[in-house]
């Protein structure tokens, strides 16, 4: 998957930056999505929360915002957002996107997680 990391990442001059990585094929679905809702002002917020059935789960939403805190990182201009708690479990994170007939969505590859649920849906 790493050929497929964009080349061109640079943190914005604001914010300190975050270890999280999105591909290339993401950064095109995400800023389809964001063509699809006609908003320029978003940006793509990745967070951990607690919950599920191994203790996290994984967030992914667009967001207006910037908090105190948070860490930013652009990837040929779609804004990836990490907020001040969540980076640590995400730092060199890949997120990539699916397309296949059995499956369709956002994938994070976390090499932080020691291990997931059966249903794939949490991590520890």
């Amino acid at each position: 998957m790493s050929d497929t990391m964009i080349a061109t990442e640079t943190p914005t001059d604001e914010q300190p930056t975050h270890g999280v990585k999105l591909s290339d094929i993401a950064a095109g679905k995400v800023r389809s999505l964001l063509e699809q809702e006609g908003r320029d002002d978003l940006r793509l917020r990745v967070a951990v929360q607690p919950g599920g059935c191994s203790g996290l789960i994984y967030q992914l939403y667009f967001d207006e915002r910037l908090l105190d805190g948070d860490m930013t990182r652009d990837f040929g201009g779609v804004e990836v957002v990490v907020d001040q708690m969540s980076v640590p479990y995400l730092d060199g994170a890949s997120i990539d996107f699916e397309d296949t007939i059995q499956k369709q969505g956002f994938t994070i590859d976390n090499p932080n997680a020691s291990g997931s649920c059966a249903c794939g849906d949490s991590f520890h």
